[in-house]
């Protein structure tokens, strides 16, 4: 007895030393997301709410009523909601009908179709507004329209921009409902409409919703876009900021607007974490059922809605490729060729070629750090606590890491600019400052995409090999890599795609030395002039295909080894 009660003394007493180490491994690992977090994004944008709200005599809200009270910036708060809920509603009419034909219908090319429908939420925002500029321009292949540069040119390149974003998270859940409830509403006399509208719309609710408010939230803080197409007559909050730090030099106005767009991400941040996690409890109770069927002909008109999504997809970036190729003196490379200069003018500092190696180098460290801080924290956020303290702490991690995702990236770059100038921190002059801001930008993504698959796997699986010995990094090494290793390939994708064409907070904080392929795009199109014109459409043209291979190689690569893209592990799972 009483070896039998020393030996269970000894386990229980390595039972409790193993728990104290697991506990203090993921603090550890939670530590570095949250200082990376806290530097680089808390500290600029509370460095912004001091420059807003802070005068020489104290705290004062009296700028908020100086920027509220005027009827220019009452008008851009007005559209920037306007154009953002305009944009998710015709979002959600064109991508619903996507979803179900790309996730519960099997037809010859889905695949090679679903991919492409991805390409479009990866391709930098600058190359979005360029491409569907020269579209309706009055010499474009759609200028009898007389859309250049109205708000409907705008919604359709937002359209175009978010189609992604409620094609894989309504399919993503529409892919595991159990068709058993729409088979007894059918059995019991419903016909396919009201059994779509009283079973199966109930059950998306929580996604499509999630979808609106994601695809709103792109929209309000759409940059690239806005500035390209705009011409200065549209604008938004995000524009604004822009435009009052680089242009007017109102720093104060340019704070408070940020702190109006913060609260408004803020509010729709919960909102959407809400429904994300509704939507998860739902999939958890009705389990992977992923019932795909042939085509069959109820199903021609989302057929012909997707057919015509595909023409909107395809349509502005082959003008780019068509464009890109056209020179004074006939169809040639010559464009491509003139980026190995500074274009006409001397409209840039560097070459386009300089500028592309500093995209393919910034994007490169940028993906690193994304994936590594988004991996991270994916492991703390996975483990379940017993403790009410340590499971709202997760809670509140999870939320705040989120906040980069909608804060718009100009406002993360202009935090950058008036933050990080003084030791310690002071990054100026550093060359990973671009990256950093990148990084920022794209570690929300990268949760987004591994943390649903951790989450989806059996937790005895870890507790099994914690039984056995592992230590927390065994454990994370022999159960979560394997599960995770295709999200984790198209993370880091799909950062290195994000960071290559991430326009807003980099051209706050690049050097004319550093500045990358996008902001080189930037200046291009402000510098007009056929020389210019045309090295920016060939820029454009390089930006799109690059992140473009990334997307289809991946997306495809785990398609074929069985998970395809509907559980979220391939890119553009949100």
């Amino acid at each position: 007895m009483r070896g039998t009660a020393l030996v269970a003394h000894h386990a229980y007493r390595a039972y409790r030393v193993g728990t104290a180490g697991r506990r203090a491994g993921l603090i550890a690992i939670a530590a570095v997301p949250a200082l990376a977090l806290a530097v680089f994004f808390l500290y600029p944008v509370a460095s912004i709410i001091g420059l807003g709200l802070h005068s020489a005599t104290g705290w004062d809200l009296g700028a908020f009523g100086g920027v509220l009270g005027r009827a220019r910036f009452q008008r851009i708060i007005v559209f920037t909601v306007a154009q953002a809920a305009a944009s998710a509603v015709l979002s959600l009419a064109l991508g619903v009908p996507g979803a179900f034909l790309l996730y519960r219908r099997d037809f010859r090319g889905r695949t090679v179709v679903r991919a492409l429908a991805t390409v479009p939420f990866v391709l930098p925002t600058v190359v979005v507004g360029l491409a569907f500029n020269t579209l309706f321009a009055p010499h474009g292949w759609l200028g009898s329209w007389g859309w250049g540069g109205s708000v409907a040119a705008i919604l359709a390149a937002h359209v175009f921009f978010n189609y992604t974003v409620v094609v894989r998270t309504v399919g993503a859940a529409w892919a595991h409902l159990d068709d058993r409830p729409v088979l007894a509403a059918r059995g019991l006399g419903a016909g396919p409409v009201r059994a779509f509208l009283t079973v199966t719309l109930p059950a998306l609710t929580p996604a499509i919703a999630s979808a609106a408010l994601m695809v709103f939230l792109f929209c309000a803080t759409s940059f690239g876009i806005i500035l390209v197409m705009g011409g200065g007559h549209w604008n938004t909050i995000e524009t604004e900021i822009y435009r009052q730090t680089a242009q007017v030099g109102d720093l104060a106005t340019a704070a408070v607007l940020s702190i109006l767009q913060i609260l408004l991400v803020a509010a729709v941040l919960v909102v959407a974490a809400w429904l994300r996690q509704r939507t998860e409890t739902a999939l958890r109770l009705r389990g992977a059922i992923d019932t795909v069927r042939r085509i069959r002909r109820a199903d021609l008109p989302a057929i012909a809605v997707t057919a015509a999504a595909m023409v909107l997809i395809v349509l502005p970036i082959a003008i780019l490729v068509t464009r890109s190729l056209a020179t004074p003196t006939g169809w040639g490379l010559s464009n491509y060729r003139n980026l190995a200069g500074v274009g006409e003018g001397n409209a840039l500092l560097i070459s386009g070629v300089a500028a592309l190696g500093n995209s393919l180098r910034s994007a490169l460290i940028a993906g690193g750090i994304a994936t590594t801080v988004g991996v991270m924290l994916s492991v703390v956020l996975t483990r379940r606590s017993r403790s009410r303290v340590a499971r709202r702490a997760t809670a509140a991690l999870d939320a705040i890491m989120m906040l980069p995702l909608g804060v718009s990236a100009v406002t993360v770059g202009f935090g950058f600019l008036i933050a990080l100038d003084k030791p310690p921190l002071d990054f100026r002059s550093s060359a990973l400052l671009v990256p950093i801001a990148q990084a920022m930008v794209a570690t929300p993504l990268v949760v987004r995409m591994v943390l649903p698959v951790l989450r989806a796997a059996d937790d005895r699986l870890r507790q099994a090999a914690a039984l056995l010995g592992a230590g927390p990094v065994r454990v994370w090494a022999s159960v979560d890599v394997p599960i995770a290793a295709r999200a984790l390939v198209g993370a880091f994708a799909f950062a290195l795609a994000t960071g290559f064409g991430e326009f807003g907070a980099t051209s706050f904080v690049a050097r004319p030395e550093t500045v990358t392929l996008p902001v080189v795009i930037g200046r291009l199109i402000s510098r007009p002039g056929p020389v210019n014109t045309g090295m920016a459409l060939a820029a454009g043209v390089i930006l799109a295909a690059a992140c473009g291979i990334v997307v289809l190689l991946v997306d495809l690569t785990a398609d074929r080894c069985g998970n395809g893209s509907a559980n979220g592990s391939g890119i553009g799972g949100f």
